[in-house]
């Protein structure tokens, strides 16, 4: 519950004022004259009548309507004063900056509860408890430092942790990063990140707000809210980058499949992340340098070139742009002979073009000039330059401001000399610019952005899943557990996902005859346990009738087992399938490439059920083995449309099915006739 009385009120009581400026109650006061807050300024202090020159009353009863209070007091007397407040004073939003609630004891958890029922009552928002208020262009409601500069056209940044903001404020600062407003949401109990996220999606303005939002998440209570409002923001333009910390494991029970290992609730936000088109980031750093690259014109492609006057950082530029799969590529041709003409002897050209560290600013200028006209197949540019000292820089960054403005290319500035040429950065940024001043950073932030998918669409796909006969599968199903194999390969015929012809029986002559019909090789396993090569339960490539009278006898023997499965042997390239389910996001889906890939190197990627075709083939797509799929060194590869068609049916029939909260198809075998789910596992729970 967000109200313009909380954005921008036309009067404001600070509970707790004071004239220490080293306490809460003292530096809030402070912060709020030095913003030039326009509206009506109240303190309430029974020992003052004057704080900072700003009237002081004895008591809450005392102050005239107020449209928004800031609570800086002891935390029991604050369930009172918000009630007294916004019952008698018609207050409509307030800032409660004070500690002690449901984030320590759970009789904190009840004052707390109070506090949001009597403002929820009131029809007023509460932002907090335990927050450092809110920061925007109108006041400056915090008691902390640095209170940036604010500006239309910065960052709107939301934080669940205080503490954790303000550091993220001073990375963002120190690159020139420009903020609309700062929103510190501290325990969530009325107004959590997903509300203020809904607020500025509701009443979004293409002229006058922000496209920028950055977010500091430590606990995701409403995942749909988050991924509607989010997705929706960025469809309007907007660009969002994030934090998800404290991600853990949320199952405590031993995982009994590829998929219980791999997938936790750090990959259901993976997936939720990629489905609502948020740039995921692990670091402040990182979340601050992918906000200020939002600042730059977009990058339309991911051939990069790299101009420089310094071979060691364009070399660890050119590596971390690599291994986010962008490109720098090499420039020849007479566009380069003509530019390596017009500099210094000793300069290169072929991507990085070192123009040397004697090189001057018109040499830049070119260099820039044939990047931007001349050499077509580059998207964007990066240039990196510092000083030794010897030099001043402005006239250098002259010439970069002026071309930045000037090309249709973006270019990104790596201005490493924060201190031998700080005044001349500091000139650069005064003028609207970012700088970064760390290349690898840079690049691998800049990989998080280029790779990260675009909002997916919200239609399910229907088309080939019987959502009837799944519900009536799963309906009928007695026990929670795993199902057994005949109810495992209903349950994906229904789905529409090929399946190897089997039979399974515990009768040795009806085994044989199957492996008659289908034609040796075979593969034979146990039906019971539900570890099988565990315990020795399959046997490959049988290519006769002996061999698999043996196999069948001994398989029987082993303990737990009721039956044997036979199916033809399938040659071709394996590849995983997996699900499950995580409260509260739904399914998260895993594909990969099978065996040793999924096993050992764990290279799958992450989606949220339901998938779109173009979330499945950018969930293939951003594999590290892609290019064992797409086909490499004279193999062929796998037909991709089909993997992202079993991917996308797949994901349905868990949409469907919430009752499923594992699943392994592994493997799934990509052959030459088609794809094949060879082995599948689900678990059910009712």
């Amino acid at each position: 519950m967000i109200n313009k009385e909380l954005i921008n009120p036309r009067s404001i009581v600070v509970v707790g004022g004071s004239n220490n400026v080293h306490k809460p109650g003292g530096r809030l006061v402070r912060n709020l004259l030095d913003g030039k807050y326009k509206g009506e300024l109240r303190v309430v202090n029974a020992r003052e009548t004057e704080v900072q020159g700003v009237k002081s009353y004895p008591d809450v009863r005392d102050i005239p309507e107020t449209e928004l209070a800031i609570i800086a007091i002891p935390g029991p007397s604050c369930p009172e004063v918000v009630d007294i407040l916004a019952k008698e004073k018609n207050v409509k939003a307030f800032i409660v900056i004070s500690a002690g609630f449901g984030e320590e004891t759970p009789e904190g958890g009840v004052l707390e509860d109070r506090m949001v029922k009597s403002a929820t009552d009131a029809g007023a928002s509460l932002l907090g408890p335990n927050c450092i208020g809110l920061m925007n262009n109108y006041h400056h409601s915090v008691f902390t430092l640095p209170v940036p500069d604010f500006h239309p056209d910065g960052v709107d940044f939301i934080s669940s942790s205080g503490g954790t903001a303000l550091f993220i404020i001073e990375s963002a600062l120190t690159k020139g990063l420009r903020f609309a407003s700062v929103w510190s949401v501290g325990n969530s109990k009325q107004i959590g990140v997903e509300d203020v996220l809904e607020y500025m999606d509701r009443n979004f303005d293409p002229v006058l707000d922000s496209k920028i939002k950055m977010l500091y998440i430590e606990s995701i209570k409403q995942p749909d809210k988050l991924l509607f409002h989010a997705s929706s923001l960025i469809r309007k333009g907007c660009k969002i980058a994030a934090i998800k910390a404290g991600s853990t494991d949320s199952g405590k029970r031993a995982a009994s499949s590829h998929t219980g290992a791999i997938a936790n609730s750090d990959s259901a936000v993976e997936a939720l992340f990629r489905k609502a088109g948020i740039v995921r980031c692990f670091s402040r750093e990182e979340l601050t340098t992918v906000a200020s690259i939002f600042t730059l014109k977009e990058v339309k492609g991911k051939n990069c070139a790299i101009i420089t006057h310094a071979g060691g950082p364009a070399v660890m530029l050119a590596d971390a742009l690599s291994k986010g799969r962008l490109n720098v590529p090499p420039l020849s041709g007479p566009a380069a002979e003509e530019l390596k003409s017009k500099l210094y002897p000793g300069a290169a050209v072929g991507n990085p073009i070192d123009i040397l560290g004697t090189g001057t600013p018109e040499h830049l200028a070119i260099a820039i000039d044939y990047c931007e006209n001349r050499f077509e197949e580059i998207d964007l540019m990066v240039v990196i330059f510092g000083s030794p000292g010897l030099v001043k820089l402005y006239d250098t960054y002259e010439v970069l401001h002026k071309k930045m403005e000037e090309c249709t290319k973006p270019i990104f500035p790596i201005l490493p000399s924060i201190v031998t040429a700080g005044p001349e950065v500091q000139s650069f940024i005064r003028k609207g610019h970012v700088n970064f001043s760390d290349e690898v950073t840079l690049g691998t932030a800049l990989s998080r952005v280029l790779n990260t998918p675009c909002p997916a669409g919200n239609d399910i796909q229907l088309y080939g899943v019987d959502i009837p006969e799944i519900r009536r599968i799963i309906d009928q199903l007695p026990e929670n557990g795993y199902l057994l194999p005949r109810q495992v390969r209903t349950l994906l015929q229904a789905a529409n996902i090929p399946l190897v012809p089997e039979f399974t029986s515990a009768k040795q002559e009806e085994v044989l005859e199957f492996a008659r019909q289908v034609k040796y090789p075979v593969v034979a396993k146990v039906v019971g346990p539900v570890h099988k090569s565990d315990i020795g339960g399959v046997a490959l490539n049988i290519r006769c009738e002996e061999h698999l009278i043996f196999e069948f006898e001994r398989m029987m023997r082993l303990p737990e087992v009721t039956a044997v499965m036979v199916q033809p042997m399938l040659k071709g390239r394996e590849l995983f399938l997996g699900g499950k389910y995580e409260h509260p996001f739904g399914h998260v889906v895993l594909c990969g490439l099978g065996g040793i890939f999924v096993e050992v190197l764990k290279d799958v990627s992450y989606g949220l059920a339901a998938l779109s075709y173009e979330e499945a083939f950018s969930m293939i797509r951003s594999l590290r083995g892609y290019p064992i799929i797409k086909g490499t060194r004279g193999q062929k590869g796998i037909n991709e449309q089909e993997y992202a068609d079993i991917i996308v049916r797949f994901s349905t029939l868990l949409r469907f099915a919430p009752e499923i909260k594992e699943v392994d198809l592994n493997p799934l075998i990509a052959t030459e006739n088609g794809i094949f789910a060879v082995d599948a596992r689900v678990r059910i729970e009712k």
